[in-house]
């Protein structure tokens, strides 16, 4: 019986795509050795509470969708995973995405347009991300040699193959480098913002003073009580966490000028404090048809008005938020003033102030982005206002799905109309998404 009204409920075609609620988990900073939680354990702690929040049971879901960039060996179709533990029943559908950094709005733009064209309802989405938990991987030298043993027939052949090991070739490869190397540009992201910060001429005072401003803002939203989103998370040892732990309190320009270059020695700008942290996290939120919101009574917490995605060079993939944001916005006919709100993705300070001098460079914006004049400015005090990647840190398949949960947050306790989460994505893209607050006066 339930089947069949959720086949009705997907024929009609909704318009309005509604953010009805969100949660996510405190994020987690990698601090050397894996933390307690996969990916999948996370997506779980991410959608349990909010699916329990909600007025419905979760068979009524017609579809889950996930972003991860690197989920576990045993985490095949990480979304599947997490929806069947979540309760969802067998017979709804789930699936994962991989967009890089933009895995987490990429799951909300393919829920979003399931609804769009009544094939579903009810979509639960998100990302997650246990980047503590990338694997260390053998090196290509000693796979090839275990290979070869283990082929040999005879004993002589063995003993002539085994014979050939040479313990350099023990030494382990660290997954999580390999992933934040783009194999194109053969740059890693840092070596990206390097360049960024050349080409934009930022200075690493510049820096140093954006990530400052990141642990501050944090700091204020923490202690405000502003970041409501978050679902406390327990370990099996007993131990928890209630909110994000990688900030820094005593952070100053001071402390992070003594920090040398961690991308680009000895001269290089981008340190360790100006980066987003290596975390682990998730976020999942609840998107709905006008059908659904009105059947089940639901509150909602934002539109989900347009998306864009965008290709730029993997070599300046920082400037992916740019070439997204700006022609999303001409396509509604919205100037830079006209947004309220702005969540851009702290991957590294260098890469967000770089985005802010490219919309402000008239040559640039001429010759990249077709316009006429500079497309603008974006008031820093309407930029991440609770902090971002650097403060709080970017678990690379869940900050899109984060960025946009907390900006309908922002816009609600403002009182504010509209807002636009964007952010680069490792390999020369960006994506970018426009929402709007329904009770804004």
């Amino acid at each position: 019986m339930a089947q069949a009204q959720q086949s009705r409920n997907r024929s009609r075609r909704s318009t309005t795509v509604w953010l009805v609620d969100g949660s996510r988990t405190p994020f987690l900073k990698f601090r050397g050795r894996p933390n307690p939680f996969s990916a999948a354990d996370l997506g779980v702690a991410a959608g349990r509470q909010l699916l329990l929040r909600q007025p419905l049971s979760t068979d009524r879901i017609n579809e889950v969708i996930f972003g991860c960039a690197g989920p576990g060996a045993d985490e095949a179709n990480i979304a599947r995973l997490i929806a069947l533990r979540l309760g969802c029943g067998h017979a709804t559908p789930a699936w994962s995405v991989q967009r890089n950094c933009g895995s987490g709005m990429q799951a909300l733009d393919s829920g979003m347009q399931s609804i769009r064209t009544g094939r579903a309802d009810l979509v639960l989405c998100g990302g997650t991300e246990a980047m503590s938990r990338a694997p260390l991987l053998f090196d290509e030298a000693f796979v090839r040699w275990l290979a070869d043993l283990q082929t040999a027939k005879r004993w002589s052949s063995r003993i002539r193959k085994a014979a050939a090991f040479r313990p350099r070739m023990l030494k382990p490869v660290v997954a999580l480098l390999r992933g934040l190397t783009d194999p194109i540009s053969g740059m890693s992201m840092g070596q990206t913002a390097e360049k960024l910060a050349t080409r934009f001429d930022i200075p690493r005072e510049a820096m140093d003073r954006y990530a400052v401003r990141s642990h501050e803002r944090l700091a204020r939203a923490q202690d405000a009580g502003w970041l409501d989103e978050i679902e406390a998370i327990h370990a099996a040892d007993g131990s928890h966490w209630e909110a994000d732990d990688g900030l820094r309190r005593d952070s100053s320009t001071e402390h992070l000028g003594t920090l040398k270059p961690a991308f680009e020695k000895p001269f290089g700008r981008v340190t360790a404090g100006n980066s987003a942290q290596v975390t682990d996290g998730a976020a999942a939120v609840l998107l709905a048809s006008d059908h659904a919101v009105e059947e089940h009574g639901l509150p909602v917490l934002a539109r989900l008005r347009d998306s864009e995605w965008a290709g730029v060079d993997p070599a300046e993939m920082g400037l992916g938020p740019v070439h997204a944001s700006t022609p999303l916005l001409r396509r509604q006919r919205l100037t830079p003033d006209r947004v309220d709100y702005w969540e851009l993705n702290e991957a590294f300070a260098a890469q967000v102030l770089a985005c802010l001098a490219a919309w402000r460079d008239p040559a640039y914006c001429r010759d990249h982005l077709g316009l006429k004049r500079a497309w603008g400015e974006i008031d820093p005090e309407r930029l991440n206002v609770d902090g971002g990647g650097i403060s709080l840190g970017h678990p690379v398949g869940t900050s899109g799905a984060r960025i946009v949960l907390h900006l309908a947050h922002v816009l609600r306790r403002e009182n504010a109309r509209r807002g636009v989460a964007t952010l680069c994505i490792g390999g020369g893209q960006g994506g970018a998404m426009l929402i709007e607050n329904p009770e804004a006066n």
